[in-house]
């Protein structure tokens, strides 16, 4: 987005000059040579101490500065000038009594744009005030274009980032990058990974009876715990659904601990839905279910991306959700297989589960 140079910085109409002199007739010659020239300017101040304030409030685009003055000389005026940002580069030019070569090289050393003996020829001076006006107005034109690009440049950026944490938001991070790297398809089979399904019991009965504010309010503090949890074991939350919560460890980079990783995040969770139920003084109850084995993990849309999983895993994941108990962890065989003697469980005998038959199950109870 192009944006405009005078949008940004003020750069004045005409030439406007500052003449520093102690001499109140220099002052007056120099007025009335620059009297009929409209677009110009003329200010005159004849105390040194007082040109930095008289050059902040009148915006010089040319300082006429005499080289001798009581107190200081030009040297060290022109490095005052130089010194303030209002003036740093406001064009300089010197006036002197006699042509000296040696004072004329210091002062250029120091920051001065020009130096005249004066008092100098009239078509000379205006010409001379006129090419060093013109030159520091293209200065500020260029300063406030790079300003505006700098800060386009800047605000590109926060969008980006802003872009990618959406996009981190709703894709795992190293799914995201490769999205950004310009990859069309992402589909991949993942041998191992532990896939968790939760459910809030009792939810579609109590959100008849809350406010709609309160209700996404809770359900935030909720899933916002989980998500927490999530990044704390380094598990992947898939979505939420309505009150459900999928999440899944092992991909889409492979862990051989993804089962542990899950069952901690599991025991995680009912832990932190019992706090956020106790401080809302409700009722209400999380039931969890696990299963691992091989899933397909994917991108799809184009406009709304989603990553998701598909296979007989994330089906028997939803079941040990669906056929468990309130405020307890089912888990399948194979989950228990993988977590070996580092958690305790809760042996739960055969359960028919829906398209499988009878499934040897067990509830975590917790670490060994």
């Amino acid at each position: 987005m192009a944006v405009s140079a005078a949008a940004t910085v003020d750069v004045p109409p005409g030439h406007r000059v500052l003449l520093i002199d102690d001499q109140a007739m220099i002052g007056e010659a120099v007025r009335r040579m620059l009297a009929d020239q409209a677009d110009i300017a003329f200010e005159f101040c004849h105390d040194a101490d007082a040109a930095l304030d008289a050059a902040a409030a009148f915006k010089p685009t040319v300082i006429l500065q005499d080289l001798v003055m009581p107190g200081i000389n030009g040297l060290d005026m022109v490095r005052r000038f130089r010194a303030v940002s209002a003036t740093a580069q406001v064009p300089v030019i010197v006036l002197s009594a006699k042509e000296e070569a040696i004072v004329k090289a210091q002062l250029l050393d120091a920051g001065a744009n020009d130096y005249l003996v004066k008092l100098p020829d009239q078509v000379e001076l205006i010409a001379r005030i006129r090419v060093h006006s013109d030159a520091y107005k293209r200065l500020l034109e260029r300063n406030a274009a790079f300003a505006a690009l700098e800060q386009s440049l800047a605000d590109l950026k926060r969008e980006q980032e802003r872009s990618e944490r959406l996009l981190l938001n709703i894709l795992p991070e190293k799914i995201a990058e490769r999205l950004k790297d310009g990859e069309a398809t992402i589909a991949e089979s993942f041998s191992s990974v532990t896939v968790l399904f939760a459910d809030l019991c009792g939810f579609t009965e109590f959100s008849q009876h809350i406010d709609p504010q309160q209700l996404v309010s809770m359900l935030d503090e909720i899933f916002s715990t989980f998500d927490h949890l999530a990044r704390a074991h380094g598990v992947e939350k898939i979505k939420t659904i309505g009150d459900a919560y999928m999440a899944v460890a092992g991909l889409p980079v492979p862990r051989e601990d993804h089962a542990e990783a899950v069952a901690d995040m599991a025991l995680g969770m009912l832990a932190g839905f019992r706090g956020v139920m106790k401080s809302r003084g409700l009722a209400m109850e999380l039931r969890i279910g696990i299963h691992s084995g091989p899933v397909v993990a994917g991108v799809i849309g184009r406009h709304k991306f989603t990553y998701d999983l598909w296979g007989d895993t994330v089906n028997l994941a939803s079941r040990m959700e669906s056929h468990g108990e309130p405020s307890r962890i089912h888990v399948s065989e194979a989950t228990r297989s993988l977590l070996g003697t580092a958690f305790r469980f809760a042996d739960r005998g055969e359960v028919a589960v829906k398209g499988k038959g009878s499934m040897h199950t067990s509830f975590l109870l917790g670490r060994a």
